[in-house]
């Protein structure tokens, strides 16, 4: 069971995204690669299909280090996100 505290950052999407973020998407998906290769990112991806969101889950970081990176998303710079939010996720279980 992993220790630690999990926030789960939830995006809502513009109903067009995937029309939208190709020029974004390089860019949010290395940012995403680089938090989940330092450890403080445990997963991330987009919810429904299509899109409508999208949850992005950190380990023991702090909320004001997750809203930096969510004010710094590219996504999120351009508009593709409507809101967004960090919630605390009391995981109890887990492999």
């Amino acid at each position: 069971m992993s220790t630690g505290r999990h926030l789960v950052l939830f995006y809502d999407y513009v109903e067009d995204v995937v029309e939208r973020r190709e020029p974004h998407r390089a860019e949010h998906l290395e940012r995403i690669r680089a938090a989940v290769a330092d450890g403080s990112m445990r997963m991330a991806g987009a919810l429904g299909d299509p899109p409508t969101g999208g949850a992005l889950v950190f380990h023991d970081v702090g909320e004001e280090a997750i809203a930096a990176f969510a004010e710094g998303d590219p996504y999120v710079r351009a508009g593709l996100v409507t809101a967004w939010r960090i919630v605390p996720w009391a995981v109890v279980a887990s492999t």
